[in-house]
This record gives structure tokens, sequence and C-alpha cells, in this order.
């Protein structure tokens, strides 16, 4: 008898444990779902959150007119209405110079009683929503100016560190269409602390705003700039040299993969027209700016231009490199003589060769060098001669460059 108990009590004592251990299993089995479901639940909120920076804008680089390369802080209403007319009067708006951007000096030198931004009534009398009004008037897009700081720039009127959200609304009610945001007179924050701040006071401002950010690629926005910009500066500020230009477009170079619809690297704004260099020298600097898809922003004085910087600028073949839907940044395939390749849609290839040399090169290179298969024939479109070579081309491309020249070609391949 006792034996017999003994027995069933121990066939109860593991049915309980048996039991027990279920139920700890399956508590741990809800604990561990609930946190898998979660951290999915995270994942989805995070990624949710960075398509929401993105703003739909930039899908291919920007176009327009920036005001400071040729006028510093002298702007005035009149001036960018001048501007805005004469893109249109030209046909340059027809090719897709669309921004109209005023740079630093536009405001008064303090908020008003309510904390606002408010224009330079001396030079801005009319106000930035009645010139809104005007640029929008002409088919174009306007285009402000501040910065992650204290300060502009210039030190002449108040940046947006602890106002973005007051101040993403103002632009929002002037009908801006783009912000080109500064570096000058922080806190001594990083960057990448204080501009998503106003990604995020952009993104509730009610207007989408394309985002450039400015920081001169002090802490290489290309690695972090994405999710937060349409585009990013990876340079210092140019000056209308040769030797400033080609520094930049090197500068530049380095983050080539980082460059993509939405989101682009920027070597700062063109320098073509403002006459510290050649015909030549420019050529090279618009074809540089095009093959690696940076923001196209004049910075010239458009109110007068001449044949040869309309020329250039205008250079519809050009342009549509720069604007191509694959959005592929150049890279560098050679350094002698420097030879610079992107792909193209439609299984299409631009090449640029640039001698930045003193002297004539003659250069030959392999079409394999390129991304083109071997055996291939392709058709080239001379780009500034605006004619097909007669010949298509098998396995080499040559030309004969004199110093300070380039050759930009458009290949196709047939076979």
């Amino acid at each position: 008898m006792g034996t017999r108990t003994e027995g069933l009590l121990g066939k109860l004592i593991c049915v309980l444990l048996s039991c027990l251990m279920v139920m700890a299993a399956a508590s741990s089995r809800a604990t561990i779902m609930g946190k898998v479901s979660n951290t999915k639940f995270h994942h989805h909120s995070e990624r949710l959150r960075r398509n929401l920076l993105a703003n739909g804008l930039g899908k291919s680089p920007p176009m327009g007119w920036n005001s400071w390369n040729h006028f510093w802080c002298d702007i005035n209403e009149d001036i960018v209405k001048a501007a805005a007319d004469a893109l249109v009067s030209s046909g340059l708006s027809k090719l897709g110079y669309e921004y109209v951007n005023i740079d630093d000096c536009w405001g008064e030198q303090v908020r008003d009683e309510n904390g606002n931004l408010q224009a330079k009534n001396a030079t801005f009398p009319s106000g930035i929503k009645a010139l809104a009004d005007y640029v929008h008037s002409k088919g174009l897009k306007l285009g402000m100016y501040s910065s992650a700081g204290y300060y502009t720039c210039s030190k002449q009127m108040p940046g947006s560190l602890g106002y973005e959200e007051q101040d993403a609304k103002t632009f929002a009610s002037w009908g801006v269409d783009y912000l080109k945001y500064d570096n000058c007179y922080t806190d001594g924050s990083k960057p990448m602390d204080r501009y998503p701040i106003m990604t995020r006071a952009l993104m509730k401002a009610g207007r989408p705003i394309y985002y450039s950010l400015c920081e001169w690629g002090d802490m290489h926005p290309a690695l972090w700039g994405f999710q937060v910009g349409n585009s990013w500066r990876t340079t210092g500020d140019i000056t209308d040299t040769f030797e400033s230009v080609m520094s930049r477009a090197d500068a530049n170079e380095v983050y080539a993969d980082y460059a993509r619809p939405g989101g682009w690297n920027d070597p700062d704004m063109l320098e073509v027209g403002n006459g510290g260099m050649t015909k030549d020298e420019y050529i090279i600097h618009f074809s540089l700016w095009a093959i690696s898809k940076a923001p196209l922003l004049l910075g010239c004085d458009v109110r007068n231009l001449t044949k040869d910087t309309m020329d250039i600028i205008g250079n519809k073949e050009v342009i549509a490199i720069n604007q191509d839907p694959l959005g592929v940044q150049a890279k560098k395939v050679r350094t002698d003589v420097e030879i610079w390749t992107a792909p193209l849609s439609g299984y299409r290839f631009a090449v640029l060769i640039v001698n930045r040399d003193q002297w004539p090169a003659n250069v030959t290179t392999h079409l394999e060098d390129f991304g083109i298969p071997p055996k291939t024939s392709v058709t080239a479109r001379d780009l500034w001669e605006h004619k097909t070579l007669e010949t298509p081309l098998a396995g080499n491309l040559s030309a004969n460059l004199d110093p300070h020249t380039c050759k930009m070609y458009l290949l196709q391949p047939i076979s």
C-alpha cells in the first residue's frame, strides 16, 4: 500500500513538473516573441521615420541661380527679380534652371517682437512673401538662406539655432522652396546634431522645402547627410580660379558612392561667367559639375550673360548628363590625364577627359576602363562639338587636348 502510494505520488510530481516546465517555456516564448515583436515594430518605426525625412525633392540635382558668388552681401529685391526675369527671358528656365536663391544678408540684424526673422527693410522693402509671389509668377522657385548658429556667416543677421521650428514655419508661410543652411557661429555642438533639428522642423512646416546642408565637408556630411537633407557641401567655399575648381572636384569625387536621387554631393556653386577663368577652363568647370551630378547653381550675374557664358551653361547635352535619372556620380578611372566616367540610363556612358596640365596631351584609353564589355562597339557623341564621330569606336577612345581643355563624350553601345 505504502509503495503504491509512493509510486502514484511520484507520477503526480512528474506530471506537475512537466506542466510547470511547459508553462515556463510558454511564458519565456511569449516574452521572447514580445521582444521580437517590439523590436520589429521599433525597426519598422525607425524605417518609417527615415522615410519621412525624404521630402520627394531632389530627384535630380537642383538647377538655378544663387546670389552669393557675384553679389555677396550687396543684394536687394530688384536684383533678385531681375535675375528671375533673366532666367526666363534667356531660355535658361526651360533648360531646368528653376531656383532663384537669395544667400546671406537678406534680413534685419534682429528678430521682430515675436521672435520672427524679418527681411531687411532697406533692401527688401516689399518683404519675402511678395518676392516669392513674383518668382512663382515666373514659373520659378525661391530659395532662402540661414545658418545652424546664432548668426549667419556675415554676422549681419540672426541664425536659426534655437529657432528652427519658428523659422521653418516662417519660410513656409512666405512660400520658400529651398533652404541653404550654413554652419557659422554655432554653440560648439556637432553639425550632425544641429542639422537634423531643422530637418524635423521643415517636415512639420507644411510645405516641401529643398534642404541644402552647407557644412563645408568638415564632418564628412556625405556619410550622414542623406537622412538629413537633399544635398550637402563636401568642400569649402569655391573661388573663381581654375585651381579652386579642380581641388573641389577632387575632394567631391571621394564621396561619389554616396550620391543618389534625393541626396547629392555639393562641391559649391558655379563660377562660370564671373571672369576669373578662360572659356576652356569654364567648360571644364561646368563639365565636371555636370558629370559629378552636382547642383548646377549659377553664381554669375545672369542679367548680363555673354555669348560664351550662355554657350556653356546652356549646353542641353551636358545638362542632360547632370539630370540623367540613373543619378550615378562620376569617378576617375585614370589620373595621369584625368578620365572621369559615369554610367547613364539606357546602358549609356558619359566620359570626360581633362587635361589640367600646362602642356598638350595625347590620350588613348580602353573602353573596358569605363565598364563597357570587350568587343563592344559604341557611337561617340562629342557634347561640346555637338557632333557624333563618323566611325563607331571599338576598343579604344583617343583624344588630343591642349592645356586646360577637355573632351566630353556620350557613348552608346551598338553591338
